[in-house]
Formats: structure tokens, C-alpha cells, sequence
């Protein structure tokens, strides 16, 4: 794929950057990602990856605009209140880079239509905030095949991790968790609270691994980090991280 020069000039940075280049770019214009999720951690991503020059989106979320949001869910604004968040994230899309087009869904996600929802793309971003999205994003990516990047945050704590649980030798996200969890029995911000610029901070981070996973195969930068769980604390602040092993026993991925 050859970019416009216009496309040129506004990804210039990126361009002359050795571990991404031409051939990088033009790979990021061509992938597809799916957000699922567009909160605290999707806003900040959706804003990166467009930034990044990601050539198309599927942007997934049930929820609308709420004025408890604008603390940290940077792409909305006091005129989004009561508006759908999927409809204002494309509206904030289309602001930034009108050339980079996004379907629109406002469906609640879960195991009947997860594989609808995720069809064709070539990532899963999932930012959500309840084990039982998670795991039915999760199998819907075993399913089709897709790369998930998991993202969660909470308080001044957060995890991002690359999971590719169709291959033979990389764990699912339920490899990780486990079936312990299908309830929706998540602590949320509501109750528990959530620092606005840490969930900025795993938002950001999952952009940059999100990248990473893009352009395995076009470039050096091009690490996916399969099964490699980053663990981030803003008190501290800290971070580290550690690997997830294929569970042979996994009900998501069949330890295929």
C-alpha cells in the first residue's frame, strides 16, 4: 500500500523512526481494529491509534455519554452528555482524520453476537469492565482467529496483555482468569474509584502494544509480546511483568 502525501507529511514522525519506516506505516493503514470499549481505556487508545495512522475501526459500546465520564474519557466533551458513545467516538474520529473511516455499533457485546461484532478484523482492543465481556470477547477471538489486547484499570492499578489463543502455543485470556468469573461481579469505578491519568497511562500503553501486534511481520517494532502481562501501579509508580502459560485444560482455547 502506497500513502498520499498528505498522509506522508502527517505521519513524517513515525516514517523516519528505523523500527517503523515506510513499510510500518503503510501496514498500519492497512489493519483493522476493533475497539470494544469506549471508555477510560478506549478513548485514550481510539486517540492514539488513529493518531498512528491505523486505516479502519469498528467501534463497539452500549453505553452513553455520562458527565462522571469527562474525568477521564478524553475524547467526549459537555455536548456529548446523553449522545451514544459509540456515535460521539466516531464524531471525534472524524474531526481528527476524516480519511480514516469506523463502523458504528452500540450493541451490547456478549457471547451471541461477540463474533459478528470482531468480524474481520486483524486486532481486538478490549477495554471493558466486567469478566463476562471479557471472556466472551475473548472466545470470539479464539474462534476467529484474531489477536486480543486485553486492558484493564482500576484505583491506581492496571494490566495490559497480548494474548493469541488460537495459536498451539499461546494462552487465551482464559487461560488467565480462568471460568471463575463468566458473573459480571467486576468492582467498578463507581464504587472503587479510578485516578483519571492512570487509566490515561494503561489506555496509552495498550495503544503503543496494540501497535506492536500491528506490525509483527512489517517492521522490527513489530513485537507482538504474546502472553506477556504488564502489570502498572501509579502509586508507586511501578512496573512489571510477567508471562501466562497455555492452560491444557482451558474451556476458551482447547489448549489448541
Amino acid at each position: 500500500m502506497s500513502l498520499a502525501p498528505e498522509r506522508l507529511e502527517r505521519f513524517a514522525r513515525h516514517i523516519v523512526l528505523p523500527e517503523v519506516g515506510g513499510a510500518g506505516q503503510a501496514a498500519l493503514a492497512g489493519r483493522h481494529v476493533a475497539l470494544i470499549g469506549l471508555g477510560g481505556i478506549g478513548s485514550p487508545a481510539l486517540q492514539y491509534l488513529a493518531g498512528a495512522g491505523v486505516g479502519r475501526f469498528t467501534l463497539v459500546d452500549s453505553g452513553d455519554v455520562e458527565l462522571s465520564n469527562l474525568q477521564r474519557q478524553t475524547i467526549y466533551t459537555t455536548r456529548d452528555i446523553g449522545h451514544a458513545k459509540a456515535v460521539a467516538a466516531r464524531r471525534w474520529l472524524a474531526n481528527f482524520d476524516g480519511a480514516i473511516p469506523a463502523e458504528v455499533r452500540d450493541d451490547r457485546i456478549d457471547s451471541h453476537n461477540a463474533g459478528a461484532l470482531i468480524a474481520n478484523a486483524d486486532l481486538v482492543l478490549d477495554g471493558t469492565d466486567n469478566f463476562a465481556t471479557r471472556l466472551a470477547v475473548s472466545d470470539a477471538c479464539v474462534a476467529a482467529g484474531t489477536p486480543l489486547l486485553s486492558a484493564a484499570v482500576g484505583r491506581f492499578q492496571g494490566q495490559v496483555g497480548a494474548f493469541a489463543g488460537h495459536l498451539p502455543d499461546q494462552a487465551c485470556y482464559r487461560c488467565y482468569v480462568g471460568d471463575a468469573f463468566d458473573a459480571e461481579d467486576c468492582d467498578t469505578c463507581a464504587e472503587d474509584g479510578v485516578l483519571g491519568a492512570m487509566v490515561g497511562w494503561v489506555g496509552s500503553f495498550a495503544a503503543m502494544q496494540a501497535i506492536r501486534v500491528l506490525l509483527a511481520g512489517a517492521s522490527s517494532f513489530g513485537d507482538p509480546q504474546w502472553g506477556t502481562l504488564h502489570l502498572m501501579d501509579g502509586l508507586t509508580p511501578d512496573m512489571r511483568s510477567f508471562r501466562i502459560a497455555k492452560d491444557p485444560a482451558c474451556s476458551g482455547c482447547d489448549g489448541r
